[in-house]
């Protein structure tokens, strides 16, 4: 399955995926427009459903300098808003170093256009970011959009004014035709428009209703709406603002209501209940997570589908298939009446109940040939995923629970670029008590592996320690041998050869003693690999890697198979067979590259550099060192700050500084340096689109769940005798 992938947002953007026409709008764009022209922070103000983000959406599309749209709707924790702005922008980091760092670096000297869509409840943290940005980036212009300013000095207010009754004419009829229905410019259609004051998300709602009301119909029982909604008694009757545009926020909060209100009571539940979805959600998850108290599972599609064609929900497509969204006003107006039913707590558990099971089943699935669609899940879902940890570690006796579905999520964290992220929710997770020992050590180990990743080795070993002694104290062996595996590895980035090498093989020992076969195991067996290729053994260093290789063909794994591959090539590198080598190489880079991690894609780009110089192309491999070098300082320490990985850098610069002298050298390096990560990858690859993730190896024989260990026996004839399913590490 092809993996999610990520636009780059610093070239001109596409028109934006409309799935509906845009209308009207066309002095208010071209004003916009103007404003950013002349000023470089300009927010759109006005209520919610007025069209704020539809319009910004369509500006940004067809900036010249490139634009990218930041969704902050989904965002509740403000240290999260620099990771959403890197996110969006499609930056990886894998290092320890802020987000913020990350985008001073990335967008210096860029003439873009950075929008921040939905910032009204974190906007201490926004304005904070957005003030160092503009401070430090002379070229970069923001688009906020909100319902209230940032409050920056020199920023431009742009208060968006609802449509025109020309305009709201022109929306409404259009809706009405995407339905299959003429309705003609009468009298009543004007009046319905007028009352709804032109507000676009109002008037879509309305439309929504024109399957089984006509407009003369929905005018009456707008009027009988406003008068019932004017009654103090009625729980949902707006009440004034203060210091808000009341007029406005009344009419979008009536009109929500009285759609609300024309709802079946099955579908207002469903309303309410799908409030508790980050962003998008699917439809297994909304028949688990909303069914139940009045609301059967086998009817959740049929309400789903009533509210879909009542355009309270819509439909979308996406890398893991259909999902459904609703608008951020329609979401909030449903959470407030969950919350008035008390039912908000249940539905919450729920939804967590639901992520913690997903997590698990992805991370079992990573050891298999559902690789690709794995990664692409929990890509999709991640919004989800984190209002669940969120849930999980600010609830009273949740704690043991973010601890498991921080650890679970292991393999995306480590394999998928978001090693900052990880990090994060990790660190929170172990910070909190627990009576529930495994959880807890294992979010300790994986904290242990990614902050090696990012080459903050202090942390590291403090975390891996305080694991190995807690689980020797409750005598949980998984534990002993993760943590010793990862302490092993931190020796391997650090140079101690002779250390690495001993707790890699015990640690391998462990995992076989308990029956332990996944991707963390064989990268165990790769990384001990590694350890004897740098001192010399590459005859042992070569078995130890293709016993891994056959062992992630037989069960269609992608990612561990990828590091083997990088061993394979360093020892074919040696051997003077560069052929096999930049075959190995280009293997591994293409997979490392589609999974977007960083660290084996920078690996790989680095020994191709070292071959293309060894066949005789010094420009081309130092241009490719320059394209390394720009991808370093978003992993960490280049090239871990190790004398042994570091040599066939020196080698390679060596080599090409010889053939093309000083001057030369560096032009070709500056060369490799303007290109992005995906056109270097490229580059590297000698072609253009890079292969897509679904190109997964067939399995040679039956695909296994798990059992065996990981030693020094050979991992297939494990893999063979093996009857046990294993365990989620």
């Amino acid at each position: 399955m092809r993996g999610p992938q990520r636009p780059d947002p610093l070239s001109p953007g596409d028109p934006p995926l409309e799935l509906t026409t845009f209308v009207g709008r066309r002095a208010e764009l071209a004003g916009l427009a103007d404003a950013l022209g002349a000023a470089r922070l300009v927010t759109v103000t006005g209520a919610g459903g007025v069209g704020k983000s539809r319009l910004a959406a369509r500006l940004a599309a067809g900036w010249s300098g490139g634009a990218g749209r930041v969704e902050l709707a989904p965002v509740r924790d403000a240290q999260f808003v620099e990771y959403a702005v890197a996110e969006a922008l499609g930056l990886t980091d894998h290092t320890a170093r802020p987000p913020r760092q990350t985008l001073l670096e990335h967008l210096a000297g860029r003439p873009v256009l950075l929008v921040l869509d939905g910032f009204e409840h974190l906007v201490e943290a926004c304005a904070e970011l957005t003030a160092e940005l503009l401070r430090k980036l002379p070229r970069l212009r923001v688009l906020a959009v909100g319902r209230r300013p940032l409050g920056l000095a020199g920023e431009r207010l742009w208060p968006l004014a609802p449509l025109g009754e020309d305009e709201a004419v022109e929306l409404f009829t259009d809706r009405a035709r995407e339905q299959g229905l003429e309705v003609s410019d009468g009298s009543e259609v004007r009046e319905l428009c007028r009352r709804l004051e032109g507000i676009p998300l109002a008037l879509e709602l309305a439309a929504g209703r024109l399957r089984a009301l006509s407009p003369a119909q929905l005018l009456q029982r707008l009027d009988d709406r406003f008068r019932l909604l004017a009654a103090s008694g009625w729980e949902g009757a707006p009440r004034p603002v203060p210091g808000g545009p009341p007029a406005r926020h009344k009419t979008l909060r009536t009109a929500i209501g009285w759609s609300h209100e024309l709802c079946r009571p099955a579908e207002r539940l469903l309303w309410a209940r799908l409030s508790v979805f980050a962003q998008t959600f699917d439809l297994d998850a909304a028949e688990y997570v909303c069914s139940g108290d009045g609301l059967p599972a086998e009817d959740v599609l049929d309400v789903l589908s009533e509210l879909l064609a009542q355009s309270v929900v819509t439909r979308e497509e996406s890398p893991a298939g259909p999902r459904y969204r609703m608008l951020d006003t329609v979401r909030a107006y449903g959470a407030d009446w969950l919350e008035g039913i008390g039912d908000a707590g249940r539905l919450r558990r729920r939804h967590r109940d639901w992520y913690l099971g997903l997590a698990t089943w992805c991370e079992l699935d990573w050891f298999s040939p559902r690789q690709g669609e794995v990664a692409a899940r929990v890509e999709t879902e991640l919004p989800n995923l984190r209002a669940a940890l969120e849930f999980c570690l600010t609830e009273p006796e949740e704690a043991h629970l973010g601890q498991y579905l921080a650890g679970s999520l292991w393999f995306f964290w480590v394999g998928c670029g978001r090693l900052a992220e990880g990090r994060r929710w990790l660190a929170r997770s172990v910070e909190l008590e627990s009576e529930y020992d495994q959880s807890r050590l294992k979010a300790l180990w994986v904290l242990g592996y990614v902050a090696i990743l990012q080459g903050d080795t202090v942390p590291a070993l403090a975390a891996l320690r305080e694991c190995r002694e807690q689980a020797e104290r409750v005598a949980d062996p998984a534990a002993v041998a993760y943590a010793e595996h990862r302490t092993g590895c931190l020796a391997l980035v650090t140079d101690d050869m002779a250390r690495a090498e001993t707790l890699l093989r015990s640690a391998l020992d462990r995992y076989q003693e308990i029956g332990e076969l996944n991707s963390n195991v064989l990268m165990g067996q790769v990384e001990l690999a590694m350890a004897r290729a740098f001192q010399g053994d590459l005859p042992d260093a070569v078995r130890l890697c293709e016993d891994v290789r056959r062992v992630c063909e037989d069960h269609g794994e992608r990612w561990a198979r990828s590091y083997a591959l990088y061993v394979l090539a360093y020892a074919a590198w040696r051997e003077g067979a560069q052929g096999t080598a930049r075959e190995l190489l280009s293997d591994c880079l293409r997979n490392a590259h589609a999974f977007h991690d960083l660290l084996g894609s920078v690996l790989s780009m680095e020994l191709l550099a070292l071959v293309t110089a060894a066949q005789g192309d010094p420009a081309e491999a130092a241009l490719l060192q320059g394209a390394a070098a720009r991808m370093w300082p978003s992993v960490g320490l280049p090239l871990f700050g190790s004398a042994y990985y570091n040599a066939p850098h020196e080698q390679c610069e060596a080599i090409a500084r010889r053939a093309l002298g000083d001057a030369r050298y560096e032009e070709c390096v500056a060369e490799g340096a303007r290109l992005d990560r995906a056109a270097a990858v490229g580059r590297a690859l000698g072609r253009g689109p890079v292969a897509p993730l679904d190109g997964l190896p067939t399995p040679r024989g039956p695909v296994l769940r798990g059992g065996g260990g990981t030693s020094r026996p050979a991992a297939t004839e494990r893999a063979a005798d093996s009857t046990r399913g294993s365990r989620a590490p």
